[in-house]
């Protein structure tokens, strides 16, 4: 995994962080890469937020890997920084190598010099490897997850 470089994401990255968000079987039925331009634009308030972080993980030259991470000041837990992972995917072709773990790594290295406290992250009920995944990297599953869709 030396050969592994990651980084913020730039906007010539878009597209294949797309293809990487549509490459499973949750993707394929809400990502629609053909809508290009909407992500461009989902990306320039992504990029203009200081609380956020897009990363991906290349190598080569191939985006390999992304994460969306959003930074979180609060009162509770004595003013900790929160941040929250989400979009965490890894190309169809590296699942099991090991990049995955090295990218949460990267993650958890990267919170901790912001200051964070604690990371937390959220994984769709029907992704059972994801959850063994996240319990082998220490993550506890302490709490019941609620969305609203608008």
């Amino acid at each position: 995994m030396t050969d592994l470089q990651f980084r913020r994401a730039a906007l010539p990255d878009v597209p294949a962080i797309v293809g990487l968000l549509a490459d499973d079987r949750l993707g394929a039925q809400r990502e629609s890469p053909d809508d290009l331009p909407l992500y461009e634009k989902a990306f320039t308030r992504v990029e203009q937020d200081a609380g956020q972080l897009l990363v991906v993980g290349e190598r080569d030259g191939t985006v390999l890997a992304t994460a969306q991470l959003t930074f979180i000041p609060g009162l509770s837990r004595r003013g900790a920084t929160r941040a929250i992972v989400e979009a965490v995917r890894v190309s169809s072709t590296e699942r099991g190598s090991g990049l995955g773990s090295a990218l949460m790594r990267w993650i958890i290295d990267e919170c901790r010099s912001r200051g964070c406290h604690l990371v937390q992250l959220t994984s769709d009920l029907t992704r059972p490897d994801a959850h063994r995944f996240y319990r082998r990297l220490g993550f506890v599953q302490s709490h019941a997850g609620f969305k609203y869709e608008l």
